[in-house]
């Protein structure tokens, strides 16, 4: 049993002439009810015809063009307004006609090239029509009438116009929305890897640094190497976590979890001191169960914090301090300027602009400057329970 899902599949997967041609052939089917016969459009007032062989023709001329009313729109309309001019001066009045105004409003819609030369022309070859129909009907019908019916004609073509204009209009507001959203995922994708690959890092070349100058004292070199070999392991878990987040099969049952789990602080600031940099900790309250992303802007908070402590301060006093409140995580970090370079962190600034504006999406306050001693201060106040 086909379900209707799959059957509505099935068809939009056909040719369009294909999907446009039923109607087409119910119009033409319809043309041939004898109810119907002297019932159709009737312009000029010229009076009714039986059918005849010419009929045939000229119902199939007005009706099965239809099926290219999309793919072909120009060459649909002409077909059908031929058929519909012959309808007409032969008195015909089918069903049929009412094709004509489907046709306008499909090449309305989906023309996309000399629209405005397909209308004049349209105009154009309507008055030798309306001048025959004058004659042959003796007068019968009046200039308004003609007009009449041609502003009708305007009319079924200023509706496909709007409808090709709401179409266009509701595709460029999916491509801004597209492209608003890879932006911010790219943007999102960039933090990401800025803050994993620049704490981690800098903390190694740091290491590294230090190492150089500790070629008499074996036991510190093996220390401050094996510091260097966990650190780079730890930018491969995060890296290749990150990489799993933008695998679009990842089910989020991989190695690690976005959020940093209880007691990464701790590993974050032991890794900074093995880096030589002196940091006090300080941790009050104890994490909410469901603190969603809040927990995970905080360590991002502290990892750039330490980062631009090691590379734009190393060797300053650093001081550490997170608060778990019931409903918000109050970060500050701080140094004192005293190291081997400025406090104040220099580049491209792009690790604070990414924490500014993390903290604000969860509804949260940042703020990040120079103090009056020299020093440089973070502070971020995050709201808990924010959705991950």
């Amino acid at each position: 049993m086909i379900s209707p899902r799959q059957a509505t599949g099935w068809w939009q997967r056909l040719d369009v002439t294909v999907r446009d041609l039923p109607l087409g052939l119910l119009l033409l089917a319809g043309s041939f009810l004898p109810a119907l016969h002297g019932k159709g459009t009737e312009v000029g007032e010229l009076p009714a015809r039986p059918f005849d062989t010419l009929t045939v023709l000229v119902l199939g001329l007005e009706c099965l063009p239809l099926a290219a009313r999309r793919r072909w729109p120009a060459v649909c309309l002409a077909l059908v307004s031929l058929g519909f001019a012959v309808d007409q001066l032969r008195g015909y009045h089918t069903a049929a006609g009412s094709a004509l105004p489907l046709a306008l409003i499909s090449t309305g819609a989906h023309l996309e090239r000399h629209r405005r030369a397909t209308a004049l022309v349209f105009s154009l070859a309507y008055v030798p029509l309306a001048v025959a129909l004058y004659r042959l009907g003796a007068g019968r019908e009046t200039s308004t009438g003609f007009v009449t019916f041609y502003l009708a004609l305007v009319l079924a073509w200023g509706i496909g116009a709007w409808w090709r204009a709401t179409r266009v209009a509701e595709a460029e507001r999916r491509r801004r929305v597209a492209e608003d959203t890879r932006t911010a995922e790219r943007t999102r994708i960039a933090r990401e890897l800025h803050d994993v690959v620049t704490h981690h890092v800098t903390a190694m070349v740091v290491q590294a640094e230090a190492a150089r100058y500790l070629t008499a004292a074996p036991e510190r070199l093996d220390q401050t190497l094996t510091a260097v070999t966990d650190t780079g392991r730890r930018a491969i878990s995060d890296l290749r976590h990150l990489l799993d987040l933008l695998n679009p099969d990842y089910d989020g049952h991989g190695t690690g979890s976005r959020t940093p789990a209880a007691g990464r602080l701790l590993t974050l600031v032991e890794q900074t001191r093995r880096a030589g940099q002196p940091v006090e900790f300080t941790e009050e309250g104890t994490p909410p169960e469901s603190a969603g992303s809040a927990d995970l802007v905080a360590y991002r908070v502290v990892q750039e914090a330490l980062t631009n402590a090691l590379k734009y301060a190393h060797g300053s006093r650093t001081s550490v301090r997170v608060r778990h409140g019931e409903k918000e995580i109050t970060v500050v970090v701080g140094t004192d300027g005293s190291g081997s370079a400025a406090a104040s962190p220099g580049g491209s600034g792009r690790g604070l602009a990414g924490l500014r504006e993390r903290v604000a999406v969860l509804g949260g306050e940042f703020s990040a400057g120079r103090q009056a001693d020299g020093g440089f201060v973070v502070r971020a106040r995050i709201p808990a329970g924010s959705p991950s």
